[in-house]
Protein backbone atom coordinates (compact mmCIF):
# COMPACT_ATOMS: atom_id res chain seq x y z
CA UNK A 1 0.00 0.00 0.00
CA UNK A 2 2.63 2.24 0.38
CA UNK A 3 3.89 1.73 -2.71
CA UNK A 4 0.81 2.63 -4.39
CA UNK A 5 1.08 5.74 -1.92
CA UNK A 6 4.65 6.57 -3.13
CA UNK A 7 3.25 6.11 -6.67
CA UNK A 8 0.38 8.03 -6.82
CA UNK A 9 2.09 10.75 -5.06
CA UNK A 10 5.31 10.86 -7.52
CA UNK A 11 2.37 10.38 -10.75
CA UNK A 12 0.60 13.76 -9.55
CA UNK A 13 4.49 15.43 -9.65
CA UNK A 14 5.21 14.41 -12.60
CA UNK A 15 2.16 14.11 -13.88
CA UNK A 16 1.67 18.06 -13.34
CA UNK A 17 5.02 18.69 -15.17
CA UNK A 18 4.34 16.76 -18.36
CA UNK A 19 0.77 16.98 -18.60
CA UNK A 20 0.44 20.66 -17.38
CA UNK A 21 3.51 20.99 -19.62
CA UNK A 22 2.66 19.59 -22.66
CA UNK A 23 -0.89 21.43 -22.48
CA UNK A 24 1.28 24.22 -22.32
CA UNK A 25 3.13 22.75 -25.08
CA UNK A 26 0.43 22.41 -27.70
CA UNK A 27 0.20 26.33 -26.98
CA UNK A 28 2.80 26.00 -30.00
CA UNK A 29 0.61 24.26 -32.02
CA UNK A 30 -2.65 26.08 -32.92
CA UNK A 31 0.57 29.29 -33.28
CA UNK A 32 2.66 26.79 -35.48
CA UNK A 33 -0.50 25.81 -37.54
CA UNK A 34 -2.16 29.51 -37.64
CA UNK A 35 1.08 30.91 -38.91
CA UNK A 36 2.15 28.20 -40.96
CA UNK A 37 -0.61 27.09 -43.80
CA UNK A 38 -1.46 23.07 -44.27
CA UNK A 39 -0.92 23.73 -47.77
CA UNK A 40 2.49 25.09 -47.37
CA UNK A 41 3.58 22.03 -46.04
CA UNK A 42 5.59 23.68 -43.17
CA UNK A 43 4.02 21.87 -40.39
CA UNK A 44 4.28 18.49 -42.34
CA UNK A 45 8.20 19.96 -42.04
CA UNK A 46 8.37 19.99 -38.17
CA UNK A 47 6.20 16.83 -37.81
CA UNK A 48 8.68 14.82 -40.41
CA UNK A 49 11.71 16.24 -38.85
CA UNK A 50 10.57 15.29 -35.25
CA UNK A 51 10.36 11.92 -36.17
CA UNK A 52 13.24 11.44 -36.70
CA UNK A 53 14.59 12.94 -33.78
CA UNK A 54 12.62 10.38 -31.50
CA UNK A 55 14.13 7.76 -33.35
CA UNK A 56 17.72 8.75 -33.00
CA UNK A 57 16.99 9.45 -29.56
CA UNK A 58 16.28 6.31 -29.00
CA UNK A 59 19.65 5.04 -30.47
CA UNK A 60 21.29 7.40 -28.86
CA UNK A 61 20.27 6.11 -25.31
CA UNK A 62 20.91 3.02 -26.28
CA UNK A 63 17.96 1.20 -23.77
CA UNK A 64 20.71 2.59 -21.41
CA UNK A 65 17.56 4.73 -19.11
CA UNK A 66 15.57 0.98 -17.73
CA UNK A 67 19.46 -0.17 -17.50
CA UNK A 68 20.01 2.57 -14.96
CA UNK A 69 17.69 1.76 -12.80
CA UNK A 70 18.21 -1.76 -12.88
CA UNK A 71 21.78 -1.77 -12.40
CA UNK A 72 21.53 1.26 -9.69
CA UNK A 73 19.04 -1.13 -7.28
CA UNK A 74 21.04 -4.37 -8.15
CA UNK A 75 23.25 -5.68 -5.39
CA UNK A 76 27.30 -5.58 -5.17
CA UNK A 77 26.72 -2.42 -7.58
CA UNK A 78 27.88 0.99 -7.31
CA UNK A 79 25.10 3.01 -8.09
CA UNK A 80 27.31 6.63 -8.47
CA UNK A 81 29.55 4.11 -10.94
CA UNK A 82 26.86 3.05 -12.67
CA UNK A 83 25.26 6.38 -13.06
CA UNK A 84 29.09 7.68 -14.46
CA UNK A 85 29.54 4.73 -16.72
CA UNK A 86 26.01 5.97 -18.06
CA UNK A 87 26.23 9.34 -18.23
CA UNK A 88 30.14 8.97 -20.39
CA UNK A 89 28.51 6.11 -22.76
CA UNK A 90 25.83 8.07 -23.87
CA UNK A 91 27.67 11.10 -23.98
CA UNK A 92 30.11 9.64 -26.27
CA UNK A 93 28.07 8.29 -28.70
CA UNK A 94 25.84 11.26 -28.87
CA UNK A 95 28.86 13.54 -29.63
CA UNK A 96 30.07 10.64 -32.57
CA UNK A 97 26.75 10.86 -33.94
CA UNK A 98 27.10 14.93 -34.06
CA UNK A 99 30.10 14.64 -35.77
CA UNK A 100 29.23 12.28 -38.27
CA UNK A 101 26.22 14.44 -39.13
CA UNK A 102 28.52 17.47 -39.69
CA UNK A 103 30.94 15.47 -42.00
CA UNK A 104 28.44 14.09 -44.23
CA UNK A 105 25.80 16.73 -43.71
CA UNK A 106 25.19 17.25 -47.75
CA UNK A 107 24.35 13.38 -48.66
CA UNK A 108 22.37 12.82 -45.25
CA UNK A 109 20.06 15.81 -46.16
CA UNK A 110 19.52 14.83 -49.58
CA UNK A 111 18.57 11.68 -48.61
CA UNK A 112 15.89 13.20 -46.13
CA UNK A 113 14.52 15.16 -49.13
CA UNK A 114 15.72 18.48 -47.31
CA UNK A 115 18.98 19.11 -49.78
CA UNK A 116 18.06 22.58 -50.24
CA UNK A 117 17.92 23.16 -46.04
CA UNK A 118 21.06 21.02 -44.89
CA UNK A 119 20.48 23.06 -41.66
CA UNK A 120 17.20 21.51 -40.60
CA UNK A 121 19.36 18.06 -40.25
CA UNK A 122 22.20 19.73 -38.58
CA UNK A 123 20.36 21.71 -36.33
CA UNK A 124 18.29 18.49 -35.60
CA UNK A 125 21.58 16.19 -35.02
CA UNK A 126 22.90 18.31 -32.11
CA UNK A 127 19.70 19.03 -30.74
CA UNK A 128 18.85 15.42 -30.58
CA UNK A 129 22.68 14.40 -29.21
CA UNK A 130 22.52 17.04 -26.30
CA UNK A 131 19.09 15.85 -25.35
CA UNK A 132 19.96 12.23 -25.03
CA UNK A 133 23.00 13.17 -22.92
CA UNK A 134 20.56 15.18 -20.83
CA UNK A 135 18.20 11.85 -20.43
CA UNK A 136 21.05 10.26 -17.81
CA UNK A 137 20.79 13.46 -15.37
CA UNK A 138 16.86 13.25 -15.43
CA UNK A 139 16.87 9.58 -14.66
CA UNK A 140 19.24 10.52 -11.86
CA UNK A 141 16.92 12.88 -10.69
CA UNK A 142 14.47 10.14 -10.48
CA UNK A 143 16.56 7.53 -9.07
CA UNK A 144 17.37 10.22 -6.19
CA UNK A 145 13.73 10.59 -6.02
CA UNK A 146 13.74 14.80 -6.23
CA UNK A 147 10.67 14.62 -8.63
CA UNK A 148 9.93 18.39 -7.96
CA UNK A 149 13.23 19.28 -9.39
CA UNK A 150 12.84 17.38 -12.17
CA UNK A 151 9.03 18.82 -13.40
CA UNK A 152 10.55 22.26 -12.40
CA UNK A 153 13.10 21.61 -15.00
CA UNK A 154 11.02 19.99 -17.16
CA UNK A 155 8.70 22.95 -17.30
CA UNK A 156 11.36 25.60 -17.38
CA UNK A 157 12.15 24.12 -20.78
CA UNK A 158 8.67 24.31 -21.92
CA UNK A 159 8.29 27.77 -20.97
CA UNK A 160 11.08 28.81 -22.65
CA UNK A 161 10.50 27.34 -25.81
CA UNK A 162 6.85 28.64 -25.98
CA UNK A 163 8.54 32.01 -25.02
CA UNK A 164 10.57 32.14 -27.86
CA UNK A 165 8.38 31.07 -30.24
CA UNK A 166 6.10 33.52 -29.59
CA UNK A 167 8.88 36.14 -29.76
CA UNK A 168 9.39 34.96 -33.09
CA UNK A 169 6.28 33.92 -34.68
CA UNK A 170 3.89 36.88 -32.95
CA UNK A 171 6.46 39.71 -31.92
CA UNK A 172 8.58 39.59 -35.08
CA UNK A 173 5.96 38.24 -37.00
CA UNK A 174 7.96 35.24 -38.74
CA UNK A 175 6.95 32.52 -40.30
CA UNK A 176 10.25 30.38 -41.10
CA UNK A 177 10.32 26.72 -39.81
CA UNK A 178 13.88 26.71 -39.64
CA UNK A 179 13.32 28.67 -36.13
CA UNK A 180 11.55 26.58 -35.05
CA UNK A 181 14.78 24.27 -34.73
CA UNK A 182 17.09 26.75 -33.81
CA UNK A 183 14.55 27.78 -30.82
CA UNK A 184 14.46 23.97 -30.10
CA UNK A 185 18.30 23.98 -29.81
CA UNK A 186 18.66 27.47 -27.38
CA UNK A 187 16.07 25.73 -24.60
CA UNK A 188 18.17 22.37 -24.88
CA UNK A 189 21.22 23.89 -24.16
CA UNK A 190 19.47 26.31 -21.66
CA UNK A 191 17.96 23.47 -19.58
CA UNK A 192 21.22 21.00 -19.94
CA UNK A 193 23.31 23.89 -18.45
CA UNK A 194 20.69 23.98 -15.59
CA UNK A 195 21.67 19.99 -14.89
CA UNK A 196 24.90 21.23 -14.35
CA UNK A 197 24.75 19.80 -10.23
CA UNK A 198 23.86 16.38 -11.00
CA UNK A 199 26.46 16.14 -13.97
CA UNK A 200 28.67 16.87 -11.55
CA UNK A 201 27.59 13.62 -9.26
CA UNK A 202 28.74 11.61 -11.74
CA UNK A 203 32.33 12.31 -11.26
CA UNK A 204 32.24 12.72 -7.11
CA UNK A 205 32.75 9.75 -5.31
CA UNK A 206 34.95 6.29 -5.67
CA UNK A 207 34.93 4.13 -8.33
CA UNK A 208 36.15 4.27 -12.18
CA UNK A 209 34.36 7.11 -14.05
CA UNK A 210 33.76 4.69 -16.90
CA UNK A 211 33.65 0.68 -16.03
CA UNK A 212 33.84 -1.14 -18.87
CA UNK A 213 34.04 -4.50 -16.91
CA UNK A 214 30.43 -3.00 -15.49
CA UNK A 215 29.21 -1.08 -19.20
CA UNK A 216 29.58 -4.90 -20.45
CA UNK A 217 27.21 -5.96 -18.15
CA UNK A 218 24.86 -3.56 -18.45
CA UNK A 219 25.34 -4.31 -22.55
CA UNK A 220 23.44 -7.68 -22.53
CA UNK A 221 20.51 -6.03 -20.53
CA UNK A 222 20.58 -2.98 -22.67
CA UNK A 223 20.67 -4.44 -26.36
CA UNK A 224 17.24 -5.84 -26.16
CA UNK A 225 16.06 -3.20 -24.54
CA UNK A 226 17.52 -1.13 -27.53
CA UNK A 227 15.59 -3.66 -29.81
CA UNK A 228 13.14 -3.01 -27.80
CA UNK A 229 12.81 1.08 -27.91
CA UNK A 230 13.84 0.81 -31.99
CA UNK A 231 10.29 -1.12 -32.24
CA UNK A 232 8.31 0.56 -29.90
CA UNK A 233 9.77 4.40 -31.41
CA UNK A 234 9.18 2.98 -34.89
CA UNK A 235 5.13 2.40 -33.81
CA UNK A 236 5.14 5.94 -33.03
CA UNK A 237 7.07 7.99 -35.83
CA UNK A 238 7.30 4.89 -38.48
CA UNK A 239 4.09 6.84 -40.32
CA UNK A 240 5.49 10.33 -40.05
CA UNK A 241 9.19 9.20 -41.41
CA UNK A 242 7.87 6.66 -44.13
CA UNK A 243 4.92 8.83 -45.35
CA UNK A 244 6.58 11.17 -47.76
CA UNK A 245 8.24 8.40 -49.77
CA UNK A 246 4.94 6.37 -49.69
CA UNK A 247 2.41 8.66 -50.29
CA UNK A 248 1.39 9.04 -53.98
CA UNK A 249 0.61 12.95 -54.20
CA UNK A 250 2.02 15.84 -54.35
CA UNK A 251 1.02 17.24 -50.93
CA UNK A 252 2.83 14.66 -49.02
CA UNK A 253 4.14 17.45 -46.68
CA UNK A 254 0.95 19.55 -46.57
CA UNK A 255 -0.87 16.14 -45.66
CA UNK A 256 1.38 14.75 -43.52
CA UNK A 257 1.13 18.29 -41.58
CA UNK A 258 -2.62 18.09 -41.30
CA UNK A 259 -2.68 14.36 -39.87
CA UNK A 260 0.29 15.69 -37.36
CA UNK A 261 -1.56 18.30 -36.31
CA UNK A 262 -4.31 16.55 -35.90
CA UNK A 263 -2.47 13.92 -33.59
CA UNK A 264 -1.06 16.00 -31.32
CA UNK A 265 -4.73 16.57 -29.61
CA UNK A 266 -4.64 12.52 -29.38
CA UNK A 267 -1.25 12.73 -27.25
CA UNK A 268 -2.78 13.44 -23.59
CA UNK A 269 -2.61 9.63 -23.72
CA UNK A 270 1.06 9.57 -24.32
CA UNK A 271 1.74 12.58 -21.51
CA UNK A 272 -0.37 10.18 -19.14
CA UNK A 273 1.49 7.38 -19.77
CA UNK A 274 4.94 9.00 -19.80
CA UNK A 275 4.02 10.53 -16.10
CA UNK A 276 3.13 6.83 -14.71
CA UNK A 277 5.90 5.92 -16.80
CA UNK A 278 8.06 8.00 -14.53
CA UNK A 279 6.93 7.21 -11.18
CA UNK A 280 6.26 3.57 -11.89
CA UNK A 281 9.50 2.40 -13.33
CA UNK A 282 11.72 3.40 -10.04
CA UNK A 283 9.51 1.91 -7.92
CA UNK A 284 8.77 -1.52 -9.70
CA UNK A 285 12.80 -2.23 -9.86
CA UNK A 286 13.04 -1.04 -6.20
CA UNK A 287 10.29 -3.38 -4.96
CA UNK A 288 11.11 -6.62 -6.92
CA UNK A 289 11.35 -8.61 -3.56
CA UNK A 290 8.25 -7.18 -2.11
CA UNK A 291 5.55 -10.45 -2.51
CA UNK A 292 3.19 -7.78 -2.90
CA UNK A 293 4.23 -6.74 -5.69
CA UNK A 294 1.87 -8.40 -8.29
CA UNK A 295 -0.74 -7.70 -6.65
CA UNK A 296 0.13 -3.73 -6.84
CA UNK A 297 1.18 -4.41 -10.49
CA UNK A 298 -2.55 -5.71 -10.74
CA UNK A 299 -4.02 -2.34 -9.15
CA UNK A 300 -1.85 0.04 -11.44
CA UNK A 301 -2.65 -1.74 -14.54
CA UNK A 302 -7.01 -1.25 -13.40
CA UNK A 303 -6.61 2.02 -12.61
CA UNK A 304 -4.21 3.32 -15.36
CA UNK A 305 -6.65 2.23 -17.75
CA UNK A 306 -9.78 3.25 -15.86
CA UNK A 307 -7.83 7.15 -15.82
CA UNK A 308 -7.02 6.74 -19.47
CA UNK A 309 -10.62 5.94 -20.82
CA UNK A 310 -11.66 8.68 -18.78
CA UNK A 311 -9.44 10.40 -20.68
CA UNK A 312 -10.69 9.17 -23.78
CA UNK A 313 -13.77 10.32 -23.13
CA UNK A 314 -12.96 14.01 -22.20
CA UNK A 315 -10.78 14.39 -25.25
CA UNK A 316 -13.81 13.14 -27.39
CA UNK A 317 -16.58 15.05 -25.39
CA UNK A 318 -15.09 18.55 -25.88
CA UNK A 319 -13.95 17.86 -29.14
CA UNK A 320 -15.43 20.85 -30.16
CA UNK A 321 -13.67 23.18 -27.57
CA UNK A 322 -10.17 21.47 -28.47
CA UNK A 323 -9.98 21.36 -32.31
CA UNK A 324 -9.44 25.23 -32.14
CA UNK A 325 -5.79 23.52 -30.99
CA UNK A 326 -5.11 23.48 -34.61
CA UNK A 327 -5.73 25.97 -37.37
CA UNK A 328 -8.97 25.77 -39.19
CA UNK A 329 -7.66 24.44 -42.58
CA UNK A 330 -6.29 21.37 -40.10
CA UNK A 331 -9.59 19.80 -38.83
CA UNK A 332 -9.92 17.65 -41.77
CA UNK A 333 -8.13 15.08 -40.05
CA UNK A 334 -9.66 15.43 -36.95
CA UNK A 335 -11.28 11.41 -37.78
CA UNK A 336 -8.13 10.42 -36.75
CA UNK A 337 -8.33 11.64 -33.10
CA UNK A 338 -10.05 8.43 -31.21
CA UNK A 339 -8.20 6.22 -33.45
CA UNK A 340 -4.57 7.57 -32.44
CA UNK A 341 -5.82 7.73 -28.80
CA UNK A 342 -7.52 4.32 -28.59
CA UNK A 343 -3.61 3.23 -29.95
CA UNK A 344 -2.47 4.91 -27.24
CA UNK A 345 -3.85 3.59 -24.30
CA UNK A 346 -2.92 0.09 -26.09
CA UNK A 347 0.76 1.66 -25.85
CA UNK A 348 0.27 1.93 -22.23
CA UNK A 349 -1.04 -1.42 -21.57
CA UNK A 350 2.06 -2.84 -23.22
CA UNK A 351 4.01 -0.42 -21.42
CA UNK A 352 2.46 -1.73 -17.52
CA UNK A 353 2.70 -5.54 -18.92
CA UNK A 354 6.72 -4.69 -19.93
CA UNK A 355 7.37 -5.08 -17.03
CA UNK A 356 7.59 -9.15 -16.66
CA UNK A 357 10.08 -9.45 -18.75
CA UNK A 358 12.25 -6.59 -17.54
CA UNK A 359 12.21 -8.25 -14.06
CA UNK A 360 13.06 -11.44 -14.61
CA UNK A 361 16.12 -10.12 -17.31
CA UNK A 362 14.40 -11.54 -20.28
CA UNK A 363 14.16 -8.28 -22.14
CA UNK A 364 14.68 -10.47 -25.28
CA UNK A 365 10.71 -10.77 -25.15
CA UNK A 366 10.25 -7.05 -25.40
CA UNK A 367 11.87 -6.78 -28.83
CA UNK A 368 10.25 -9.45 -30.42
CA UNK A 369 6.65 -8.34 -29.23
CA UNK A 370 7.60 -4.56 -30.42
CA UNK A 371 9.34 -5.77 -33.88
CA UNK A 372 6.48 -7.68 -34.65
CA UNK A 373 3.77 -4.80 -33.96
CA UNK A 374 6.55 -2.72 -36.06
CA UNK A 375 6.04 -4.98 -38.89
CA UNK A 376 2.62 -4.86 -39.02
CA UNK A 377 2.52 -1.05 -38.35
CA UNK A 378 4.92 -0.57 -41.45
CA UNK A 379 2.80 -3.46 -43.50
CA UNK A 380 -0.08 -1.60 -42.88
CA UNK A 381 1.09 1.68 -43.72
CA UNK A 382 3.19 0.61 -46.78
CA UNK A 383 0.17 -1.06 -48.09
CA UNK A 384 -2.85 1.39 -47.69
CA UNK A 385 -1.38 5.18 -47.25
CA UNK A 386 -1.33 5.50 -50.93
CA UNK A 387 -4.64 4.42 -51.36
CA UNK A 388 -6.06 6.11 -48.32
CA UNK A 389 -3.81 8.82 -46.91
CA UNK A 390 -2.96 9.62 -43.53
CA UNK A 391 -5.79 7.80 -41.90
CA UNK A 392 -3.93 4.74 -42.62
CA UNK A 393 -1.52 5.95 -40.94
CA UNK A 394 -3.74 5.74 -37.55
CA UNK A 395 -5.03 2.32 -38.18
CA UNK A 396 -1.71 0.99 -38.64
CA UNK A 397 -0.88 2.44 -35.17
CA UNK A 398 -3.68 0.96 -33.70
CA UNK A 399 -2.98 -2.66 -35.27
CA UNK A 400 0.88 -2.93 -34.19
CA UNK A 401 -0.22 -1.87 -30.43
CA UNK A 402 -2.76 -4.17 -30.08
CA UNK A 403 -0.91 -7.09 -31.91
CA UNK A 404 2.49 -6.09 -28.98
CA UNK A 405 -0.26 -5.64 -26.13
CA UNK A 406 -1.74 -9.22 -27.08
CA UNK A 407 1.47 -11.13 -27.34
CA UNK A 408 2.75 -9.20 -24.35
CA UNK A 409 -0.23 -10.26 -21.98
CA UNK A 410 -0.50 -13.79 -23.08
CA UNK A 411 3.42 -14.76 -23.20
CA UNK A 412 3.38 -13.32 -19.70
CA UNK A 413 0.76 -15.30 -18.10
CA UNK A 414 3.07 -17.66 -18.88
CA UNK A 415 6.52 -16.82 -17.20
CA UNK A 416 5.31 -14.01 -14.76
CA UNK A 417 1.67 -14.65 -14.41
CA UNK A 418 -0.58 -11.58 -12.53
CA UNK A 419 -4.06 -11.62 -11.74
CA UNK A 420 -5.32 -8.58 -13.53
CA UNK A 421 -8.81 -8.14 -12.50
CA UNK A 422 -10.39 -8.86 -16.12
CA UNK A 423 -13.35 -8.25 -15.73
CA UNK A 424 -13.01 -4.90 -13.93
CA UNK A 425 -11.10 -4.01 -17.33
CA UNK A 426 -13.10 -5.48 -19.57
CA UNK A 427 -16.32 -3.74 -18.04
CA UNK A 428 -15.25 -0.63 -18.04
CA UNK A 429 -13.76 -0.64 -21.35
CA UNK A 430 -17.02 -1.98 -22.52
CA UNK A 431 -18.77 1.30 -21.07
CA UNK A 432 -16.65 3.58 -22.36
CA UNK A 433 -16.90 2.51 -26.23
CA UNK A 434 -20.74 2.54 -25.30
CA UNK A 435 -20.46 5.93 -24.41
CA UNK A 436 -18.11 6.98 -26.78
CA UNK A 437 -20.67 6.00 -29.39
CA UNK A 438 -23.36 8.34 -27.77
CA UNK A 439 -20.56 11.37 -27.66
CA UNK A 440 -20.07 10.82 -31.59
CA UNK A 441 -23.62 10.86 -32.09
CA UNK A 442 -24.54 14.25 -29.85
CA UNK A 443 -20.88 15.69 -31.81
CA UNK A 444 -22.80 14.71 -35.01
CA UNK A 445 -26.89 15.98 -34.17
CA UNK A 446 -26.40 18.82 -32.00
CA UNK A 447 -25.17 22.32 -31.86
CA UNK A 448 -21.38 22.51 -30.29
CA UNK A 449 -23.08 23.91 -27.71
CA UNK A 450 -25.45 21.09 -27.07
CA UNK A 451 -23.60 18.76 -27.94
CA UNK A 452 -20.75 19.71 -24.79
CA UNK A 453 -23.90 20.06 -22.22
CA UNK A 454 -24.98 16.37 -23.05
CA UNK A 455 -21.18 15.08 -23.58
CA UNK A 456 -20.49 16.58 -19.89
CA UNK A 457 -23.13 14.22 -18.58
CA UNK A 458 -22.21 11.41 -20.34
CA UNK A 459 -18.76 11.99 -18.74
CA UNK A 460 -20.52 12.79 -15.51
CA UNK A 461 -21.98 9.19 -15.41
CA UNK A 462 -18.48 7.58 -16.31
CA UNK A 463 -17.40 9.18 -13.35
CA UNK A 464 -20.15 7.95 -11.25
CA UNK A 465 -20.05 4.25 -12.10
CA UNK A 466 -16.57 4.21 -11.35
CA UNK A 467 -16.78 6.15 -7.72
CA UNK A 468 -20.28 3.94 -6.81
CA UNK A 469 -18.04 0.30 -8.26
CA UNK A 470 -14.57 1.43 -6.46
CA UNK A 471 -16.03 2.97 -3.43
CA UNK A 472 -18.46 0.46 -3.05
CA UNK A 473 -15.40 -2.40 -3.18
CA UNK A 474 -13.35 -0.60 -1.34
CA UNK A 475 -15.69 -0.14 1.67
CA UNK A 476 -16.66 -4.00 1.59
CA UNK A 477 -12.83 -5.06 2.13
CA UNK A 478 -12.74 -2.37 5.22
CA UNK A 479 -15.65 -4.07 6.93
CA UNK A 480 -13.71 -7.34 6.02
Amino acid sequence: MASLKSLAKDTAIYGMSSIVGRFLNYLLVPLYTTKISALSGGYGVITNVYAYTAFIMVLLTFGMETTFFRFSNKEGENPRQVYSTTLLFVGLISTVFAMLVVLFINPISGLMGYENHPEWVLVMAVTVAIDATKCIPFDYLRYKKKALKFAALQLFNILLTIALNLVYFIVMGGNDVTYVFYINLACTVATTLLLYREIADAFHGEGRLLDLSLLRRMFSYSWPILVLGIAGILNQTADKIIFPYIYTGADAHAQLGIYGACAKIAMIMAMITQAFRFAYEPIVFAGIKDRNSKEMYAKAMKYFIIFTLLAFLSVMGYMNILKYLIGEDYWEGLRVVPIVMAAEIMMGIYFNLSFWYKLIDKTIWGAWFSGIGCIVLIGVNIVFVPQYGYIACAWAGFAGYAVSMILSYVVGQKYYPISYPIKDILLYTVLAILFFAVITMHNRDYSPAVAIIMNTIVILVFIAVIIWRDMKMAVRRFRK
